[in-house]
């Protein structure tokens, strides 16, 4: 085995997965607030902060889709090692990584009027994360947040679904901001 597949994990896992907890549900809470994480050290091309992520909400019961540059065997055997998660399609998956463009929307759960929990959530990994750009309003926002998304439209179509929906988690670097489908976006 690869000492790249066995390296990058949490130093100390308990603490460092409450911490990431932490950080990740704050940001979901507070739609628009950018959160800085640390403790992965994923192969690459994935971020410390999307290895964060994989690693906090990841285990052998969370099927995992990963999209276009970001499926490669040296995350699988990553994220297999540290979190066990099973690498499944798109329309089997819980939880999804990759860029905007390598992930297909129209393919994952939305969730049902009876059971919206049923949904997943998509990791995105961004070329840039900032407090700019499109409008947030809603639930965890005072009057309003703006973070840097790749496309506006998706978003308030997924919206409009509420109570059904994706809910999304932006990477980049060290650096996450979350966007649930309660949030209305402008």
């Amino acid at each position: 085995m690869q000492s790249q597949v066995l390296d990058g994990g949490f130093a100390t896992a308990p603490l460092d997965a409450a911490h990431a907890f932490r950080a990740i549900m704050t940001a979901m809470a507070q739609p628009g607030m950018i959160m800085s994480v640390t403790g992965a050290v994923p192969p690459a091309p994935t971020s410390v902060a999307a290895g964060v992520a994989l690693l906090t909400l990841c285990d052998p019961e969370t099927p995992l889709f990963l999209g276009g540059g970001h499926d490669t065997q040296a995350l699988r055997d990553w994220i297999t090692f540290h979190c066990g998660a099973a690498c499944v399609a798109a329309d089997k998956a819980q939880f999804a990584y990759g860029t905007w463009d390598a992930l297909p929307l129209d393919a994952f759960a939305l969730g049902t009027s009876e059971y919206p929990d049923r949904s997943a959530t998509l990791i995105i990994e961004l070329p840039e994360l900032t407090n700019s750009g499109a409008v947030l309003r809603g639930p965890g926002i005072k009057d309003q947040a703006h973070l840097s998304l790749p496309d506006i439209a998706p978003f308030q179509r997924n919206a409009a679904l509420f109570p059904r929906g994706l809910d999304f988690i932006f990477t980049c670097g060290d650096r996450l901001a979350a966007l649930p489908r309660s949030t209305r976006i402008g």
